[in-house]
């Protein structure tokens, strides 16, 4: 027999946990997680040594959620006694609010497609067939590392496979992208005492906006700034890399988009970034000129009712939801959304206005608000 439910959603990540928690918000109650591995395995999956850029706090004056918190009434910090968690802390976390709001949970499960059938969907898994009449794809986007950037990148080793960074052997480095994940690294390798040169096609960490979807974060400037970096790290702002050869003699020659060319014995890395699942079910989503999901107020697929999308590829005109603080506002919006197709008044949501979520549209925020 086919499982059927009001609602599927695929992901068992910050995303997936915090939206599953709106759900029950809302009354909903008939609805199942799909993960392919563990809740919050790809944090648990990050280098050892990388921290939320981020800071935690249980709360602050006006009653706001701790900034990676992902449910209300919850904080990492007070947890994790922890004001930047690692990844692994964070896996923690994300377990513990799930098994707190009895989520159901299927874990070590591998969604093979999704396909909106008449009214409902079908959710074809790599052991059985699931119905439903919603699916929020929250999937998320750090097992998707973008490592195909130019040419011969796939000599290089993305920032995203590295359990932890004193296991890289070496004492001479390049590092590819200047954004948070290539500070991040170079910032570790230098407090080895470790050469490294840090390329990016711009100059993240001189940006005159303050959005650090776009900007480098107050923390990795910070980091920026230590003796230990400044000595052995160097800056090398709008050097695009165009190839990256490898010699068996001579290690890996890096050329930029001006011709120079740079040698280092061991693998460039990249801090290139992920290009996102959401890109495993474009096809049901219209884009959007920058390549990201054309979404609803709603957060629903303007091609495909009843499929939305969770995570750090929503976008809406100009602002961009990347980090957990800002997706998460847009939890409440999914659930009230879903609730109302169902019939359910979803009473429960209007506490989310109290914590500064939105519930109805984009119109109480302007094109600048950073959220």
């Amino acid at each position: 027999m086919t499982d059927s439910y009001d609602v599927v959603i695929v992901g068992g990540g910050a995303a997936g946990v915090g939206v599953a928690v709106a759900l029950k918000h809302a009354g909903i109650e008939n609805f199942i997680i799909l993960e392919r591995h563990m809740i919050g395995a790809s944090f648990a999956l990050w280098p050892a040594e990388t921290c939320f850029i981020t800071p935690s706090f249980p709360t602050h004056s006006i009653g706001m959620l701790d900034l990676n918190a992902v449910a209300l009434g919850t904080s990492p910090a007070f947890i994790l006694e922890s004001e930047h968690p690692t990844g692994e802390e964070y896996a923690i976390y994300l377990n513990a609010v799930a098994k707190f709001n009895q989520l159901p949970v299927r874990t070590k499960t591998r969604v093979l497609r999704v396909t909106k059938i008449g009214e409902d969907f079908r959710v074809d898994t790599d052991e059985d067939t699931i119905r439903a009449k919603h699916v929020i794809w929250a999937a998320g986007e750090y097992q998707y590392p973008r490592v195909r950037a130019f040419e011969g990148s796939e000599l290089c080793r993305h920032t995203a496979t590295i359990p932890s960074f004193d296991a890289l052997p070496g004492d001479d480095f390049i590092v590819i992208g200047g954004y948070e994940s290539g500070v991040d690294v170079a910032f570790h390798l230098a407090s080895r005492n470790e050469k490294v040169r840090l390329f990016d096609s711009g100059c993240p960490w001189e940006s005159d906006t303050s959005d650090p979807s776009i900007a480098l974060s107050t923390y990795s400037i910070e980091r920026m700034r230590e003796d230990w970096f400044t000595e052995h790290v160097t800056l090398l702002p709008n050097m695009p890399v165009t190839s990256v050869k490898g010699d068996d003699d001579s290690g890996y020659t890096v050329t930029t988009a001006d011709g120079s060319q740079f040698q280092t014995p061991v693998a460039p890395l990249l801090g290139t970034g992920f290009t996102g699942s959401h890109e495993l079910v474009a096809d049901q989503f219209e884009s959007r000129e920058d390549g990201f999901p054309l979404l609803s107020e709603n957060d629903e697929s303007t091609l495909v009712p009843g499929l939305f999308l969770c995570g750090p590829a929503v976008r809406h005109g100009g602002i961009i939801f990347c980090f957990v603080y800002k997706y998460r506002q847009r939890f409440a919006v999914v659930a009230k959304a879903i609730a109302s197709s169902l019939g359910l008044p979803a009473p429960g949501l209007e506490l989310y206005r109290k914590w500064g979520m939105y519930l109805d549209d984009l119109s109480i925020c302007g094109e600048e608000c950073l959220c």
